[in-house]
């Protein structure tokens, strides 16, 4: 039987794998400041709200007003789909999200069952991350979130801040289990800055080993399949 696949709406993306992301599955988006990560996430949480799938978009670096505000120039309206029941903007500290699996779900868990929310957004995972010290509880506390992002029957896309293009030192997020790794880049080339997406893996999934261009229109990211970028 062939795995249902959730679009992420993003133009030229979901065609690299297969029709998009596996359903019920936790996808990382990594990249740089400036990458477009943020934009990548909630391009997915709108396209789902279209589609009849409430999306959570949970942040621990973004402030609400000025996430608003700048979605707006996509022709997204959060602050409407909010008052609709059909998005959630929570600002949470790591802190808080790590009461959240302690406590096995907690007041997340009751927004994602009463809004029926299908996708959610943690922005982004490397601040939650730094909150431990070893590997092994690094580790088993991803663990412990997955679990709760699976009992929420939710996809799930998580950000996380990239610095270096080697796959090696992009970031200890890397090393959680997630289903899927997808890479933005925002690199200087003779001086001139050029965006690109690479999608490192994808668990049951046939993808492009290749790195393609992509770029920020007024609507939102678009991927062109037909521009292979080449990195020296």
């Amino acid at each position: 039987m062939a795995m249902k696949r959730v679009s992420t709406g993003i133009p030229g993306f979901d065609s690299l794998v297969q029709g998009g992301f596996k359903e019920n599955s936790t996808n990382l988006v990594a990249g740089g400041t400036g990458a477009g990560k943020t934009i990548f996430a909630i391009q997915f949480l709108v396209n789902g709200i279209k589609k009849g799938e409430p999306g959570v978009y949970i942040t621990f670096e973004e402030r609400k007003k000025k996430t608003y505000d700048d979605m707006k120039k996509f022709g997204w309206d959060l602050e409407k789909y909010e008052k609709q029941g059909k998005f959630k903007f929570l600002e949470y500290t790591p802190e808080q999200v790590k009461k959240v699996l302690v406590e096995g779900g907690g007041i997340i868990e009751t927004i994602v069952q009463k809004m029926k929310a299908k996708r959610i957004v943690i922005d982004s995972i490397t601040s939650f991350a730094l909150l431990y010290e070893d590997e092994l509880t690094k580790k088993e506390a991803a663990l412990a979130l997955f679990d709760l992002i699976d009992r929420w029957k939710c996809t799930a896309l998580l950000t996380s801040q990239a610095v270096e293009r080697d796959e090696e030192t992009i970031s200890a997020a890397l090393e959680f289990e997630v289903d899927s790794i997808v890479l933005l880049y925002h690199t200087r080339k003779a001086g001139v800055r050029q965006r690109a997406l690479e999608i490192l893996k994808m668990r049951g999934t046939k993808h492009a080993g290749k790195t393609f261009a992509m770029s920020i229109t007024d609507e939102g990211i678009r991927v062109n399949v037909n521009e292979i970028v080449k990195y020296n």
